[in-house]
């Protein structure tokens, strides 16, 4: 029963990120149809897969919990003056000019709907990729693979998963500090979520990195 369990949750991580994969690098069908699907992929079919699998939970990370959560916010704040800093630190020796015509092209963002989305990536795709990477993934694995191999599989998948929606936003450098940043901030949400015992610590602080990837979005926009 202990090794269907884990195949089910390695085919979910696999079709989920591929699917998202797919759309993102290939089919970029728009950020509404997109969100969709995410919707789905990251909440719905983990949802079905633990009612399921008896084995498998992914509700009882949802359980509110106050402690903590101070740690929580003072991280979350931490880190959008980490990721301001570093955008204000590395911005002139960068070229960020693509990124804003990319999401435009491929994504139908624009100046105009900025704002909408801006507050979709951070309250409620934070919240998707939290459930999913989280407390699907991690919470699920920690009990059936141990605690390395829930930190490595859902921090990874995590990482890696954002690729497509990057294609040709940085140069091969910034690509790979990109990558190692969403890296260190999988592994950041995992401690937070197996420290405090709830999704809601990991979900504030990845807010607060997403309103700060925001706030360079809406100067790349030419919105500030």
């Amino acid at each position: 029963m202990k090794k269907k369990s884990i195949l089910l949750v390695f085919v979910l991580m696999l079709v989920g990120c591929g699917a998202m994969a797919l759309a993102d690098g290939v089919l970029r069908p728009g950020y509404v149809p997109k969100s969709a699907v995410k919707l789905v992929l990251f909440g719905l079919l983990p949802l079905l897969v633990c009612r399921a699998d008896p084995n498998l939970d992914c509700l009882s990370p949802l359980k509110p919990k106050k402690r903590g959560l101070l740690i929580s916010l003072w991280l979350g704040v931490g880190l959008y003056g980490f990721i301001l800093g570093a955008y204000f630190l590395i911005g002139p020796f960068f070229d960020f000019s693509a990124i804003a015509g990319s999401l435009t092209q491929n994504a139908g963002v624009t100046r105009d709907n900025f704002l909408y989305v801006s507050l979709y990536i951070s309250f409620v795709n934070s919240f998707l990729e939290e459930f999913f990477f989280r407390g699907f993934l991690f919470c699920n694995l920690k009990g059936l693979l141990g605690r390395g191999g829930a930190y490595l599989f859902s921090a990874l998948p995590f990482s890696l998963y954002h690729v497509a929606m990057m294609i040709g936003w940085f140069s091969p450098l910034l690509f790979l500090l990109v990558m190692a940043g969403l890296l260190a901030g999988g592994m950041i949400f995992n401690w937070l979520n197996e420290k405090l015992d709830t999704l809601y610590a990991s979900w504030l602080t990845h807010m607060f990195a997403n309103f700060a990837i925001n706030a360079v979005g809406y100067i790349l926009f030419g919105i500030l």
